[in-house]
């Protein structure tokens, strides 16, 4: 990515490296519907400016036998890009604090009226409809990490008292109105995928028992099929618990050394952590809680987790999950799954030392096992940390 948030040669190239693994679906993340939906001012908007690369992208994938999938989302209240203070702050379910953008003077959250829903809903769907005409085959909708459409969904961030907030039928009613306006607006041949959270691992958040509740709410019909034809599921908000979806270390110090803000720098220095907590990893650390959801939906779902050993694949086919996402692993190595296919390996060294999401704000995603640092051609483009979630 460009620093002004435009796609470059080195993420096309990153992409059809991965495709050339044997991967069979790569997922460009994370793409702001519109620009007030930026978390911060360099990411990516789906827009007509950005349109041209991302064609590029697509023919790239597709040249080498593998699908791709773009995610679209919006900040709502968590963002610290300066062009909210044109507006006076963020926009989200409930007022509020907005943690991530309090030392930009982005402090405040503002309460979305209807009319902002509505436009919000339309900006999804323009953006959907955009990237599914440019060769897409696939849109993943965001509804977890903390992302506006997440945050209408947690009864932590989103106290609103009327048709939008309260219980899960009205807090969910925003993120189904625009997942049915995306199903409208795109190709019948595009996918429509959701990622969501299991929990969001936040005292009053939301919590797995409503989590089944909206993938349930995905398999209903939307003109005799379900409204998702896929879900992932995920864990943890990235302005209150970002690593309960890495899980293994905390690289503060990586992370102090990077961050470019004087004030962010000192705010990690002396509060990363008390407010950034450690979760130990486990292989397939959402399984047990993800299994749950695979008994109360005939979905097909995605699971994603500390997916290291080809034996894990196996694992979560046998526990009934149509597809299984790698992140980490494939930071380490894009040719994972060919090497799997081939025989070449059956783990991934990848330690889960969690120093590539510092590396995201210092030169770009790589990984900094030995090996890696001293090998050519394997670093991909910059991307800020949000993008991998």
């Amino acid at each position: 990515m460009t620093p002004q948030g435009h796609p470059s040669d080195s993420l096309i190239a990153f992409h059809r490296q991965l495709a050339q693994g044997e991967i069979g679906l790569t997922t460009v993340a994370y793409a702001a519907v519109a620009p007030h939906g930026r978390t911060f001012a360099e990411q990516m908007v789906m827009s007509h400016q950005t349109a041209g690369s991302l064609e590029r992208l697509c023919e790239a994938v597709h040249q080498e036998g593998a699908k791709v999938s773009l995610q679209i989302g919006h900040c709502g209240g968590f963002t610290k890009d300066p062009i909210h203070r044109e507006s006076g702050g963020p926009l989200g379910p409930s007022l509020g604090l907005n943690r991530y953008g309090l030392f930009n003077g982005l402090g405040k959250i503002r309460e979305m009226t209807e009319r902002d829903i509505e436009h919000t809903v339309q900006q999804f769907a323009h953006a959907a409809a955009l990237a599914s005409s440019i060769g897409f085959d696939a849109i993943e909708v965001h509804l977890g990490h903390g992302y506006l459409l997440s945050q209408f969904l947690s009864p932590a961030l989103n106290r609103r008292t009327d048709s939008y907030g309260g219980n899960l039928s009205n807090r969910l009613r925003f993120p189904l109105r625009v997942l049915r306006e995306i199903r409208k607006s795109i190709s019948p041949k595009t996918a429509l995928l959701v990622k969501m959270n299991l929990r969001d691992e936040i005292k009053g958040g939301l919590e797995l028992e409503e989590a089944i509740q909206i993938v349930q709410a995905l398999e209903g019909s939307h003109e005799g099929a379900p409204l998702a034809d896929a879900v992932i599921l995920s864990g943890g908000l990235v302005s209150h618990s970002p690593f309960y979806l890495f899980r293994g270390k905390r690289p503060l110090q990586s992370m102090v050394a990077v961050e470019k803000d004087r004030r962010q720098k000192w705010a990690l220095r002396l509060f990363g952590r008390l407010v950034i907590k450690e979760y130990p990893f486990q292989p397939l650390y959402f399984l047990p809680l993800a299994e749950q959801v695979r008994r109360a939906t005939r979905l097909p779902l995605v699971l994603l987790g500390g997916v290291l050993d080809k034996a894990h694949i196996f694992q979560a086919m046998a526990a009934g999950f149509d597809f299984v996402a790698i992140g980490r692993a494939l930071i380490e190595n894009p040719s994972l799954v060919r090497d799997y296919q081939q025989g070449h390996k059956s783990r991934s060294p990848c330690n889960h030392c969690n120093e590539c999401v510092a590396e995201m704000d210092r030169e770009g995603v790589r990984c900094v096992l030995p090996h890696h640092l001293k090998a050519e051609g394997t670093q991909a483009p910059a991307r800020r940390a949000l993008d991998l979630q």
